[in-house]
């Protein structure tokens, strides 16, 4: 479901991009080209700050935003998610929040108030808040990452994980491309 939000902005989506019928895109919301939005998916760009205004929610080229995720944002705070990202089954993102290129984000992960590099891995059950995780880190299943936590107990990306995240992000595209195949048949 496409809603424009309280403020009149209604999501601009890609032609190529695939958002299932049971999504819900509400508001400032721009999808890039070859995204997949899963079902259940709720993607709100709806708050204003103090001032009356909002950032959009961005979505790159080639990402897919996977089933019952949501993002959503404090404030009209800005949530960026850049090209070829996953955001595995279930997780939040909540704004402000950015996202680099290449990143895997696992189930039932949330993210709040903070920015992962490019070629990062989030493992599953992970919370990420108010951190500033650098380009290529691998972030173990059910780890708590904050402000305080000392980067250098965290792993490096090892070849399998890439590969892992790439095989995902693939996966997406060619379902990308056998939905909107069958997008006119119902």
């Amino acid at each position: 479901m496409i809603r424009k939000n309280p403020s009149g902005d209604i999501p601009v989506i890609h032609e190529s991009a695939y958002v299932d019928q049971t999504a819900i895109l509400c508001g400032k919301i721009l999808v890039g080209p070859n995204v997949f939005i899963g079902p259940y998916a709720v993607i709100r760009a709806d708050e204003v700050d103090a001032e009356g205004k909002m950032e959009t929610i961005m979505i790159g080229a080639n990402s897919n935003i996977q089933d019952g995720v949501v993002i959503h944002s404090k404030s009209g705070a800005m949530v960026r998610i850049g090209e070829h990202t996953s955001i595995a089954h279930r997780s939040i993102v909540h704004g402000p929040c950015i996202i680099g290129n290449n990143v895997f984000i696992g189930f039932n992960t949330v993210l709040y108030d903070c920015t992962v590099h490019d070629g990062c891995v989030v493992r599953h059950n992970s919370v990420l808040d108010g951190c500033n995780l650098p380009s290529g880190f691998y972030v173990p299943s059910t780890t708590h990452v904050n402000r305080t936590t000392d980067l250098s107990a965290i792993p490096k990306v090892s070849a399998a994980a890439t590969e892992f995240s790439e095989s995902v992000a693939q996966t997406n595209l060619e379902l990308v491309k056998g939905y909107k195949r069958l997008q006119n048949e119902f």
